[in-house]
């Protein structure tokens, strides 16, 4: 099923020897769904048993963004996107880059923080936390839902819009950062309420970048059916060997990397707009 953030219309009448091709990406949407709930389970786990469930919980979300990327690109080769599939994958988002990075973010960030002599200090950084992944739980939700009925978005700042670019930070990106700084942590929770308050900043960033209009990009582009050079699978037989054997900085470099990247991209506009009016003015007067 194709992600609502790309704006792709219910594939036409499919004969009947293809109606069965439906469950081929639907299969990839219930790995979604089902990455989420057992990263909501490790989650929960590494809260009440061993902080190395937080990990496991981490590495959960990662999975369901790749099912998530599978589905969508899948449903489209086959010919078997449909609203019902659209829909399906919309659940599965809140779910497993909603609900469960969410949960992930406060039990990690807040709730697991040691003992303090000032208990009041404690039980308000825990609230605030509460607050922020909550805020950060709603804002994923609204950007779905603003894109179920959005059919071209346009990005507030210049680009190409609807293919090249992503209208806000999507829903699975914002859950991966939060997977890859847990994962890059291996697990272990904030011990400090300093630290812990940063974090919850840092998670109401992510949910005003998944609602702003600030692009990022889509990666649509990139075309696996072209042909390419037999040199592109030493690139991704390196990119793979280096994400199994040093995920955890590799992925914290990637989720670093896209995050800033669309804030650069959203600065630099900022910076390069006063001199629109001017040239704008130039050129009427030249007009004139």
């Amino acid at each position: 099923m194709s992600s609502p953030a790309t704006g792709y219309k219910p594939a036409g009448p499919n004969p009947p020897a293809r109606k069965g091709l439906y469950i081929l990406p639907s299969v990839f949407t219930a790995a979604n769904i089902a990455a989420g709930y057992y990263a909501i389970s490790q989650a929960i786990a590494g809260s009440t048993v061993e902080t190395w469930h937080f990990d496991l919980a981490a590495k959960a979300i990662g999975f369901a963004i790749l099912f998530d990327g599978l589905d969508g690109r899948i449903a489209r080769m086959t010919n078997t996107a449909s609203a019902f599939g659209r829909e399906l994958d919309s659940l599965a988002d809140v779910i497993a880059f909603g609900i469960a990075p969410a949960l992930l973010a406060w039990l990690w960030g807040f709730r697991s923080l040691p003992a303090m002599d000032d208990f009041e200090l404690r039980s308000q950084v825990v609230k605030f936390g509460a607050v922020a992944t909550f805020v950060f739980l709603m804002a994923g939700a609204a950007r779905l839902a603003r894109f179920n009925i959005q059919m071209n978005p346009q990005p507030s700042n210049p680009g190409r819009p609807g293919k090249k670019y992503f209208v806000g930070m999507p829903i699975p990106a914002g859950a991966g950062v939060i997977a890859a700084v847990v994962h890059f942590a291996g697990g272990a929770p904030l011990q400090f309420w300093p630290v812990s308050a940063a974090w919850g900043f840092v998670v109401l960033g992510l949910a005003f970048l998944m609602v702003s209009t600030w692009r990022f990009y889509s990666f649509k582009e990139l075309n696996l059916g072209r042909p390419l050079n037999f040199r592109w699978i030493i690139v991704f037989g390196g990119i793979i060997a280096l994400n199994w054997f040093f995920s955890r900085y590799v992925l914290m470099v990637v989720a670093v990397v896209y995050t800033f990247a669309g804030i650069f991209a959203r600065l630099s506009y900022l910076f390069r707009r006063p001199n629109l009016p001017q040239s704008h003015s130039q050129d009427e007067a030249s007009r004139a």
